[in-house]
């Protein structure tokens, strides 16, 4: 797979990390992501969800909802599925950020 940056590149693997249930990589490697300047709004937000979903399960709820926020500001159509939404963890922080 081609990635057009570095930063896309570090995303990939955020995603890839996440999914395989390593957090502490994962979130590594998403932080990387943002730092490098990903160019898409859709990515942006794409990491800061990831992001929220792994403070919030390490209980960083302070974290978690800033993450939230960054990527609706990322990205101002920005929501979680009805399931994500409805996590008992992450969902309720969620949910006290929408506007």
């Amino acid at each position: 797979m081609l990635f057009r940056s570095p930063a896309e590149r570090a995303l990939f693997d955020g995603i890839r990390a996440y999914d395989d249930g390593s957090y502490e990589a994962a979130e590594s490697a998403l932080r990387k992501a943002l730092d490098l300047g990903l160019k898409s709004g859709r990515d942006q937000a794409t990491a800061h969800k990831l992001l929220a979903f792994i403070t919030c399960t390490s209980g960083r709820s302070g974290e978690c909802e800033s993450e939230f926020r960054a990527a609706r500001q990322a990205d101002p159509a920005f929501a979680l599925s009805r399931s994500e939404a409805g996590h008992p963890v992450w969902g309720p922080v969620y949910k006290a950020t929408l506007p």
